[in-house]
């Protein structure tokens, strides 16, 4: 850890250069033997430094070239994201990339059951089946280990879930947990976020099978000890069987587990509290979601999100001083050359982060580099669009084919809700092919039969390499509801470990491979055909669904 840049100015500004500099490294070997002891007490100061003003600041322009090489290189590139986000620096070694909806399944039994110190878990909704099922028994077992073993008696479980979506049905995400929270009340915590756009008449009105399409809690983050999987995946059997996403597991990466930890405990602290008679309550002195005054929740919400957002930034800013590049080098865990920057997306709270850096990422995006773009429901938002379709970059976008679609054969309205993003596919390229666009900017569909398609997140090749060195991956869509309605959070990976980049280009290779490229033949096959009352409803789709 290099000494803090707050110390570091008052230095260089009482004395002269070559004493400064003589200062400076002195105080960067003490603050990094103090990190290595258990850690600096100047952390302390963290939260007393954090910005409490969380309107966006105004994106600066990047250090350093498009195409820069090596590590200090990639570092300066992609820097400008730290005055957004934290950024945690890591061994690449420590990062793996799940590959199949089997593989993330086993990946959260298997570390359920050796927590020793906390379970975290948020989702849109955990499902109701038998595969659910054994992850409730997972967690029943290691509590029930807790209170019989002295290894881990503090352990704690803590579920955050959608409250339109886990209250659906008789039986539903409430009724699975509800056995644990009865039997384990003082180490289980359930937690219900409710948006405040669903309120009033709207409430009333507003049937039960559509009330999440206003707006939900859509982050999914998975963390067990200092280990955590970021993905798009929610708990239920489709994704642990035969629904294709992407999942990333960080392991022993103990800053960046605390940090999504205190994400879901502020985002809890701010929802309805699941209780062992299945009632709900808000925690003392918190605004009620829809039954309180709008503006008051939503400032309350966003005070309390951003606490944890501007705390873990500033912290890190202190251990990542500015010659962070020049340590000598590696962790106990290996090299660590990676950088892991969270995104946030809260629009009905007023956080629009992730928003911001992607829209950055979308806009630096030169001729120099090529991003490989995936969205399960093809939804881009006017500014994406506009930035995808005005950039220099070569765009390959990949996105559901009909039969993959989740609607797929769904009955009444949403139904035709595969018809919908066929139509706006079309429209789409039509646009590409309008403006000349066909050899930069590609569309891709995804097939596999008895298989649907849920990925997002896209992978970043700069100038000159056959790997991607940055990639985003978590539960935003780049369309209107990820944006504009849900809360959502995604982490941006920058990476010069080969192994990790290679792991990342097999990942986006073996996606693409399921793939056929969209022609205007494409759109003209008769199960390509869209209704007309489809394309006049087309318009509600894009902004709910």
């Amino acid at each position: 850890m290099a000494a803090p840049m707050s110390w570091r100015r008052l230095v260089h500004s009482v004395y002269s250069p070559a004493i400064a500099g003589v200062f400076t490294r002195i105080s960067d070997r003490l603050f990094r033997a103090r990190d290595r002891r258990g850690g600096s007490s100047v952390l302390l100061l963290a939260p007393l430094l954090a910005e409490t003003d969380p309107a966006p600041r105004r994106v600066s322009r990047p250090m350093g070239s498009a195409g820069a090489q090596g590590t200090d290189g990639l570092s300066t590139h992609f820097r400008w994201m730290a005055e957004h986000v934290p950024a945690f620096r890591v061994p690449g070694a420590h990062i793996h990339i799940l590959t199949s909806p089997e593989q993330f399944y086993q990946a959260m039994k298997a570390r359920i059951k050796t927590a020793q110190r906390r379970v975290v878990m948020a989702s849109l909704y955990l499902g109701t089946g038998q595969l659910e099922q054994e992850l409730v028994d997972c967690m029943e077992e290691v509590l029930q280990r807790s209170q019989d073993s002295s290894r881990s008696p503090d352990l704690k479980v803590s579920i955050l879930l959608d409250y339109t979506r886990g209250s659906r049905g008789q039986i539903n995400s409430r009724t699975m947990l509800l056995p644990l929270l009865q039997r384990f009340p003082s180490q289980m915590r359930v937690s219900l976020y409710h948006t405040p756009d669903l309120r009033g008449l709207l409430r009333l009105l507003v049937p039960q099978r559509f009330n999440e399409t206003i707006g939900v809690q859509h982050i999914k983050v998975y963390l067990f000890d200092d280990s955590v999987i970021i993905s798009g995946a929610n708990l239920s059997d489709s994704y642990f069987t035969n629904r294709q996403d992407r999942y990333v597991l960080l392991e022993n990466c103990r800053e960046v587990a605390d940090f999504f930890s205190d994400l879901v405990d502020a985002v809890g602290d701010v929802s309805l509290q699941l209780q062992p008679d299945d009632s709900v309550t808000m925690m003392e002195g918190m605004v009620h979601p829809y039954k309180g005054n709008r503006q008051d929740f939503s400032a309350a919400a966003r005070k309390r999100i951003m606490e944890v957002v501007n705390t873990a930034q500033v912290r890190q800013r202190l251990l990542n001083g500015p010659d962070d590049s020049e340590d000598e080098g590696a962790s106990e865990g290996g090299e660590e050359d990676t950088w892991v920057f969270p995104l946030v997306q809260m629009k009905p709270l007023g956080i629009r982060v992730d928003e911001q850096v992607t829209q950055r990422l979308l806009t630096d995006a030169g001729s120099d580099s090529s991003v490989f773009l995936t969205s399960g429901y093809f939804n881009l938002t006017t500014a994406y669009m506009r930035l995808v379709l005005g950039a220099g970059a070569s765009y390959r976008i990949l996105t559901a084919s009909p039969e993959v679609n989740g609607f797929f054969g769904a009955k009444g309205v949403a139904g035709a809700i595969p018809a919908a993003y066929i139509h706006i596919a079309r429209q789409f390229y039509n646009q590409v092919c309008r403006l000349g666009q066909q050899e930069r900017v590609h569309l891709h569909e995804y097939h596999r039969s008895e298989w649907t398609f849920h990925a997002k997140g896209l992978w970043y090749y700069l100038q000159g390499q056959d790997r991607p060195c940055l990639t985003l991956i978590g539960s935003p869509n780049f369309g209107y509801r990820s944006v504009h309605r849900d809360l959502e959070a995604q982490i941006a990976i920058v990476t010069e470990n080969e192994e990790l980049q290679s792991q990342l280009q097999e990942e986006q290779e073996t996606l693409y491979r399921l793939s056929t490229e969209v022609s205007s033949s494409t759109f003209e096959r008769p199960d390509r055909h869209v209704k007309l009352w489809v394309k006049l409803v087309t318009p509600l789709i894009k902004n709910f669904f």
